[in-house]
């Protein structure tokens, strides 16, 4: 496949309405030169063909375009609900059914990373509450939820939770999980366990934080005996968006006039800076309750991510995160054995994602834990040549508990 051609992989059609590629195949494309223009145009001169539509919306995710990416998956979903992933095998050796929500990319697991250029046929059913579920779901071996929680997405949970109780395949990553996956709740399932630190979190609304700006509320009313400095973020939000740390009742006056937001997650910060004042911040994925490292970012700012950190730009930066990766399994992961079990216990899904640091004492440090965040291999290899065995280790490790559920359903977690 020429990557010249790109409107040749995008028209790879079944005749049960086509597949298209995924985020992973379509970022590969784009840093290989692929045209937008002419997918786009693709786009606008077949209407009716809903993968094309499907597949071009997520070009527009990709390059920020989050205005076209929604129209054009509304009119895809308008059309047709199920979808295909192109695979790199002519017969693949399962069907796995993801349910997701049409949105920007971090509204669903992005499986497509964790499958790519496996044996797994990977279908895509988009849940509206403007459109029924069907009953009964399209063929599948297996069944994963992909939805993340969101306000927005509590109601197709829901229903979800409903229909598949009597689900005859196994289910991964129940809804009532994913449901209870708010800020607010992993703070409080995941308190007073030992060797863990992740401060409480609290939804307020703008009333309440108009209150604590006024002084008629204190922190400590909220959050126990914390006290300045606090983290913001509008509810909902992810990659920081909206992320601040605020000083004073005054902090928090300034950034209610900067966003528009009507409720908020707040909690207590916790310094977590190194001897030598970087701040290091790990992606694990919890795989069957099995840690895996997917990245180590280290950052002069508290509020780290791997683009911002300079890892492209620092070679120390970089070695550092290759040792860890290599000697993940017997120091981090070993060290901070019975709280990952105690999260995966206590959280109870098949797969999860987890941004972590360290406090200064050695407790692990949660910062953030749910469904749907980013591992992929994509970086490249010139410059982060360690990465490539690590996630092929991630990747083997989920496709292997793939093939545990379809083959032993008890060992899928039941929905509840």
């Amino acid at each position: 496949m020429s990557c010249n051609d790109p409107l040749t992989t995008l028209d790879s059609v079944r005749p049960d309405g086509g597949s298209f590629m995924g985020m992973a195949s379509l970022l590969r494309q784009l840093a290989s030169g692929v045209d937008i223009s002419l997918l786009a145009a693709a786009a606008a001169n077949h209407p009716d063909l809903a993968h094309k539509l499907m597949g071009v919306s997520i070009l527009f995710q990709l390059t920020g375009n989050n205005e076209m990416s929604s129209e054009l998956q509304a009119k895809a979903t308008n059309i047709r609900q199920f979808y295909h992933l192109l695979t790199a095998h002519g017969r693949p050796g399962m069907r796995l059914l993801a349910l997701m929500v049409p949105g920007d990319p971090l509204d669903n697991t992005p499986l497509d990373f964790l499958l790519e250029g496996s044996d797994v046929a990977l279908d895509l059913l988009y849940l509206t509450p403007e459109l029924s579920i069907p009953d009964p779901l399209p063929e599948h071996d297996l069944l994963f939820v992909a939805i993340g929680l969101s306000d927005r997405n509590r109601l197709p949970l829901e229903r979800l939770h409903t229909l598949l109780r009597s689900s005859p395949r196994p289910v991964l990553n129940s809804p009532d999980r994913i449901m209870a996956l708010s800020r607010d709740r992993v703070s409080a399932l995941l308190r007073n366990v030992p060797g863990l630190e992740m401060p409480l979190s609290v939804r307020l609304d703008r009333e309440i934080m108009e209150q604590l700006r006024r002084g008629e509320r204190s922190v400590a009313d909220l959050l126990g005996d914390s006290a300045f400095p606090v983290i913001l973020r509008p509810v909902d939000s992810h990659a920081g968006e909206g992320l601040v740390r605020v000083e004073s009742p005054e902090g928090i006056g300034a950034y209610l006039g900067s966003t528009a937001a009507p409720d908020f997650i707040v909690s207590r910060f916790v310094e977590y800076a190194g001897d030598d004042g970087l701040y290091r911040k790990y992606r694990v994925a919890l795989i069957d309750g099995q840690p895996y490292v997917c990245h180590l970012a280290i950052s002069e700012n508290w509020i780290v991510h791997y683009k911002s950190a300079g890892m492209t730009e620092s070679a120390a930066k970089r070695a550092e995160e290759a040792r860890f990766m290599v000697g993940f399994d017997d120091d981090f992961a070993r060290r901070h054995k019975e709280p990952f079990g105690i999260i995966h216990e206590r959280i109870g899904l098949d797969y999860a994602v987890m941004d972590c640091g360290e406090t200064p004492e050695g407790k692990l440090l949660v910062f953030e834990l749910d469904n749907i965040g980013l591992v992929h291999a994509v970086d490249p290899v010139s410059l982060f040549p360690y990465k490539q065995p690590q996630m092929r280790k991630v990747f083997t490790a989920f496709r292997e508990m793939l093939g545990r559920a379809a083959k032993n359903p008890k060992t899928a977690v039941e929905p509840r």
